[in-house]
C-alpha cells in the first residue's frame, strides 16, 4: 500500500469539475492507499497574507470534502497548521535550497508578474514548503495538476539532495499520481476551457437552485445548427458534456437528436441542464450545510486527523534530526 499526499487550498468552493475530476479519484484512492489529505492553510498565506476569514474558509472546505466522500476513518484528513513538524522540516530543507533555483520556478515568476506588490519570502520558498508537506510522510505518490508538476520535481530534487548530502537513502522521491483515463474533465460555461474557480465559469456544489440556474442560462452558445447532422460547436459540446454526467442518457440523446435535426432550442437545453444539476448536487449541498453546522463533528475530524498526521510526521522529524546530527544531551 503506497503513501499518497495531497493538499487542498482553503480558497473558493468545490465545483462540478472538482467533483468529477480529482474528488472521485480521491475517494477511490483512500480505499487503495495510505492517504494523507491536508488543508493547506499555511500555503494560502503566500498569496493572501491577510485573509478575511481563514477559519471560516478552512471550515467550509473541510465540510465540502467530507460531504463529497472523504472518510476520516479511511484517510488521514488534517490541517497543515495542526502539524508543527511540517514547519520544522520546511526549515531544515530551506538550508539546502538555493535562491537561484527557487527564483527560476515558473509558479514564482507567474506570481511575481501578476502581483509584483506581494513578492514575499513565503512565495519564493513555496516549493520548499510543498516538499515538506510531501516528504514529512515520505510519500511515494502525489496527485498534481499541470501547474504543480515543476514544484513536485523540486520536491524530488530536495529529497535526492538530502539523501546525497547525508549519504542516506532516506527520502523516497515522490512520483506524480496519474489518474489517466479516470480523470473526467468538466468544461466551463464560457464556451471554452475547463471549469475553474478563478475563471468565473463554474457551478459550485454549494450553489442553490436559483444561483445555478442563473449561471446555466447565461452559458455561452452559438446561433444554432443550420445543416442536418452538422458538427457540434464547442460551446454546445461543452453543455452536452455537462449533461452527460448529470442527466439520464435518454435526456442527452433527446437533445443531441434535436441538434442533429436543427430543431434544438438552447433555452430548453439550458433549463434541463440546470434542473438536472440541481437534482444531482442538492443532496451534496444539504450534506455540506449539515456538516458545516456540526462543530463537534468537525472538531473530532480535525483532532483525529492531527493525531494521525503527527504520529507519521514526528517519526520522520526524529529520524531526520538524527541523520543531520542533532542529539539530546
Amino acid at each position: 500500500m503506497e503513501t499518497v499526499v495531497s493538499g487542498i487550498r482553503p480558497t473558493g468552493n468545490l465545483h462540478l469539475g472538482n467533483y468529477f475530476g480529482a474528488m472521485k479519484n480521491f475517494i477511490k484512492m483512500q480505499n487503495e492507499n495510505n492517504c494523507f489529505f491536508f488543508i493547506a492553510d499555511y500555503h494560502s498565506l503566500t498569496t493572501h497574507p491577510t485573509p478575511g476569514d481563514l477559519h471560516g474558509s478552512v471550515k467550509q472546505v473541510l465540510a465540502e470534502y467530507l460531504a463529497c466522500g472523504l472518510d476520516p476513518e479511511k484517510a488521514t484528513i488534517y490541517l497543515q497548521s495542526d502539524v508543527p513538524e511540517v514547519i520544522e522540516l520546511y526549515l531544515l530543507l530551506t538550508m539546502n535550497a538555493y535562491v537561484g533555483e527557487l527564483e527560476r520556478t515558473t509558479s514564482f515568476k507567474d506570481k511575481v508578474r501578476k502581483n509584483p506588490e506581494n513578492v514575499n519570502a513565503g512565495l519564493l520558498t513555496y516549493p520548499v514548503l510543498m516538499a515538506a508537506d510531501i516528504l514529512i510522510h515520505n510519500a511515494a505518490k502525489v496527485p498534481v495538476g499541470k501547474d504543480q508538476e515543476q514544484n513536485l520535481e523540486m520536491a524530488r530534487k530536495f529529497a535526492r539532495r538530502f539523501n546525497n548530502m547525508y549519504k542516506q537513502e532516506y527520502f523516497v522521491e515522490p512520483q506524480p499520481f496519474n489518474f489517466g483515463e479516470n480523470l473526467i474533465k468538466i468544461p466551463g460555461l464560457d464556451g471554452t476551457g475547463k471549469m475553474g474557480k478563478s475563471e468565473g465559469n463554474g457551478i459550485f456544489l454549494i450553489d442553490d437552485e436559483k444561483a445555478l440556474k442563473k449561471k446555466v442560462m447565461r452559458a455561452v452558445t452559438d446561433s444554432g445548427p443550420t445543416e442536418m447532422n452538422s458538427e457540434i460547436a464547442e460551446p454546445i459540446q461543452n453543455l452536452f458534456t455537462i449533461m452527460d454526467v448529470v442527466s439520464e442518457k435518454s435526456t442527452l440523446d433527446f437533445f443531441k437528436e434535436k441538434y442533429a435535426n436543427c430543431d434544438i432550442r438552447y433555452g430548453d437545453l439550458k433549463k434541463q441542464i440546470a434542473e438536472d444539476i440541481n437534482l444531482f448536487i442538492s443532496p451534496i449541498r444539504e450534506k455540506i450545510n449539515d456538516i458545516k453546522s456540526n462543530d463537534e463533528y468537525l472538531r473530532k475530524v480535525a483532532l483525529m486527523g492531527a493525531e494521525k498526521a503527527r504520529e507519521s510526521a514526528s517519526k520522520t522529524i526524529k529520524e531526520v534530526r538524527k541523520i543531520i546530527g542533532f542529539r539530546p544531551f
